[in-house]
């Protein structure tokens, strides 16, 4: 794993490689009582010929500066962001999984190491990436089926919803866990103002179809401005879709004729149901619908098999 330290209105120093372990913190870091840190998800693949590809570290580098200023943070700078992605990728080589088989999945990760006894940023931060191998995502998964809460939220506005803070995800987990129990993959939230419009899915952005539109709700800082989200975005009016993004009622999603949401763990997931008020909605699935040609080229891209147009891809080996 790749780790690097500073002090408070400091530049990080340069980080090196290290097996991965433990890290030693203070009682007091800012991370532990405060919750200050923020966190990415990249992933590297290794192509048919056995070269290593990442898929636009940059802006997961630039997403985390602005959440690193939104939660009074230092920051690395884009270029050591994306030295860091690759060392660890190059360092854990031998863990990236063969073509078609899975991907090196990295996890940057920004905290407040510091000790601070007083709500105030802290007076030292860490900079590190560790990875891990994962499988491809929905090799043997089915159709997500999803519950609309209204009575949990991810965030309100104002608050850190629209950066990928450590914050922001532990206030999920109670009302994914009942989800679970009841049977259903993942929870729908709803904005927590009027509670009727939608935002996103625990860990992923929801795109809905209808006709030749594809509607995703706007980034108003309630939601997390997801890079899969962008990419689909640019891919599909590419591809000779109208993508609109605004604000969407639940009822909308009630009446779409396809659903899918988009991440970097999933990277594009199909939607076979959702629950909203004791009431199911099934949608189509399949491999001719738009959530899936959307998926065969964004991770035909990642994996070099379709052409990158966009410029995307870093090649590192």
């Amino acid at each position: 794993m790749y780790v690097a330290k500073c002090t408070r209105n400091e530049s990080f120093q340069q980080g090196r490689l290290s097996d991965y372990g433990n890290i030693k913190l203070s009682p007091a870091a800012g991370a532990l009582n405060y919750g200050q840190g923020v966190f990415e998800g990249t992933k590297a693949f290794r192509r048919e010929d056995g070269k290593i590809l990442l898929f636009r570290p940059e802006q997961n580098a630039i997403r985390m500066q602005i959440g690193a200023d939104r939660m009074c943070m230092e920051a690395p700078s884009i270029q050591q962001f994306v030295d860091a992605v690759k060392q660890t990728a190059l360092g854990n080589k031998r863990w990236i999984p063969s073509p078609g088989k899975g991907s090196l999945y990295m996890r940057p990760l920004l905290l407040g190491t510091g000790p601070t006894l007083g709500v105030a940023p802290a007076p030292e931060y860490t900079f590190l990436v560790y990875a891990s191998p994962v499988s491809t995502y929905f090799k043997v998964k089915s159709p997500l089926n999803l519950y609309v809460s209204d009575e949990f939220h991810r965030t309100t506005r104002g608050g850190a919803g629209g950066v990928k803070s450590i914050t922001n995800y532990a206030p999920v987990m109670k009302a994914l866990l009942s989800a679970k129990e009841q049977g259903f993959s993942d929870v729908v939230y709803l904005d927590s103002v009027h509670k009727k419009y939608l935002e996103e899915v625990s860990t992923s952005n929801i795109f809905l179809v209808k006709g030749n539109v594809i509607s995703t709700p706007a980034t108003i800082g309630t939601i997390l401005e997801g890079i899969t989200r962008k990419s689909v975005i640019d891919i599909a009016r590419d591809l000779g879709s109208k993508v609109e993004e605004r604000s969407i009622e639940v009822g909308k999603l009630m009446e779409a004729e396809e659903v899918f949401t988009t991440g970097t763990a999933m990277s594009i997931g199909s939607v076979g149901s959702v629950t909203y008020n004791c009431k199911r909605v099934k949608y189509k699935t399949g491999n001719d619908l738009v959530g899936q040609k959307l998926y065969k080229t964004l991770v035909g891209i990642q994996v070099g098999k379709v052409e990158d147009k966009y410029n995307w891809v870093v090649q590192i080996d």
